[in-house]
């Protein structure tokens, strides 16, 4: 008995002081979200609760060996009190770009604010066990004003490592994290708002940090601090902050290829109809028009080519039908005297009668080639891969004449890319606005958001989940063709639809 009480005795000792690795490894792109429930008062005086949402996918990249990340952040806030709107509703995306260490420090390569947590949490280079504390130094951005001037205040965090914990199926650190809000004192940032004169206040976190990943999933932020601005206006903010970072499921981008070949006047993947013989593209989603074109080319073909082999022979016509499609494949290549590898016997090169296998694959290709050509630009819908995702590109988009409202005419093209949205289920999707530049480039910015906006709104009342979209309007300012034509011009007026993985 003694010995199991010291056995026992052992393992909780051993429990106590296990020492953990912290690190951040990343794991490559990831949806990041940041809500704000704060009650602000206005020199003292309740004015409303501050409600705020960031909400951003970013893109993981590698340069040198240097693990980097970019992304929009989509921002939307308003002030209410007593269910009216009183303050500011911002609606905007705005760009980042940034690389984190091993250790957790963010640095910022394009800085317009957010994140407004930067380096946090921060990992000692040290294992640790439950009980430790460490002290870090890290960054927050602030506009209490909403007036797009961002304040950078440098903090000083101590760390404590509770427990460990599970979170949504995951091995999670809980950490605690508390500091203070110090500006105006020993330090001021002459790039942020020069009209804030100090501010101060208290912070204390609880937040849940993948063992895995070193991301911190869950950060929950009570907040009580008060700006002070130079006309002797204070503003305190009391609530919650929580920051929470989502990784997308796994997506299988092929799976939407054949719808996307559909729709689109280009092909992507592996699986473009011209990259395969018959008998392996069989099973894919095939429209009956397309069906139609390439039985019509491919019996074409074949009959001609059967007119000099024996009279006797039946003309060989391929079908894209997937129950006949390898018995008159295999047909083919007997009528051609085709041995196993592929190549003609002496029959086949006495008859004129070419490799049945190449023979299948210049036909699709020609059929697919004819079907495209009859179509081309059918729909104005191109599609290509990005880093971030599949991106559909919408050219020519017609609008009312400097206007975000889309002409009746568009409503098909709308309707097929949103039966494409909803079969990525899971996958946030990025809505970008174009337009052509005409030297307006304030009113071609707005412009270019309703219109992306717009699309969105469209592509909702298809079917399309409305949580699913980040919205951003680029202006004139990425052109694809020459704006000085009016072809050109049409090109430049596109909205460019982005399927995130």
């Amino acid at each position: 008995m003694k010995i199991f009480r010291f056995l026992f005795a052992a393992v909780l000792v051993f429990s106590a002081y296990s020492q953990e690795q912290v690190k951040y490894n990343g794991n490559g792109n990831y949806v990041y979200i940041e809500r704000t429930d704060l009650r602000r008062y206005d020199n003292g005086k309740y004015t409303g609760l501050t409600s705020r949402e960031v909400k951003s996918y970013i893109t993981q990249t590698r340069e040198n060996s240097d693990r980097k990340y970019e992304g929009y952040f989509y921002v939307a806030e308003d002030t209410v009190h007593k269910m009216q709107s009183v303050g500011t509703v911002l609606n905007d995306a705005i760009s980042s770009k940034f690389k984190i260490t091993s250790s957790g420090e963010l640095v910022m390569i394009e800085d317009n604010g957010y994140p407004t947590f930067r380096s946090f949490p921060t990992f000692p280079g040290q294992k640790i066990k439950k009980g430790d504390k460490w002290q870090a130094k890290a960054e927050r951005t602030v506009d209490p004003l909403n007036s797009n001037v961002f304040t950078k205040m440098p903090i000083q965090v101590e760390y404590t490592y509770l427990r460990d914990e599970q979170y949504r199926g995951e091995e999670v650190f809980v950490f605690s994290a508390e500091w203070a809000t110090r500006y105006g004192i020993s330090y001021w940032d002459f790039g942020g708002d020069r009209n804030m004169k100090s501010a101060h206040g208290s912070h204390k976190a609880t937040m849940y940090v993948s063992k895995k990943t070193g991301n911190a999933l869950v950060v929950r932020d009570s907040v009580d601090e008060t700006f002070e601005y130079n006309d002797g206006t204070k503003v305190a903010f009391k609530g919650t902050i929580s920051l929470f970072t989502e990784y997308p499921p796994a997506f299988d981008r092929t799976k939407l290829y054949p719808s996307i070949n559909r729709i689109a006047d280009n092909k992507i993947g592996e699986d473009s109809y011209s990259q395969k013989p018959l008998n392996e593209i069989k099973d894919l989603e095939i429209s009956d028009d397309i069906k139609k074109q390439l039985d019509k080319e491919i019996s074409s073909t074949s009959s001609a080519a059967s007119t000099s082999s024996s009279s006797t022979d039946k003309p060989h016509v391929a079908s894209v039908n997937k129950n006949s499609a390898n018995k008159k494949s295999s047909s083919a290549e007997k009528n051609s005297g085709v041995n196993s590898n592929g190549a003609s016997s002496s029959a086949g090169k006495s008859s004129g009668t070419t490799s049945s296998k190449k023979q299948t694959k210049t036909e699709i290709r020609t059929a697919v080639e004819t079907t495209n050509k009859s179509g081309a630009k059918k729909n104005e819908i191109t599609v290509k891969e990005t880093d971030a995702g599949i991106m559909l590109t919408i050219e020519n988009l017609k609008f009312k004449a400097d206007s975000s409202e889309l002409l009746p005419g568009e409503n098909e093209r709308i309707a097929k890319i949103a039966e494409v949205l909803k079969q990525a289920k899971d996958q946030m999707i990025l809505v970008e606005g174009h337009t052509a530049s005409t030297g307006n480039v304030k009113g071609e910015q707005q412009l270019s958001v309703e219109r992306a906006n717009a699309i969105k709104d469209a592509l909702v009342k298809c079917g399309v989940s409305k949580d699913k979209f980040i919205c951003k309007g680029h202006g004139g300012t990425k052109p694809v063709a020459d704006n000085k034509t009016p072809e050109g011009k049409a090109k430049n007026r596109r909205v460019e639809i982005t399927i995130l993985d």
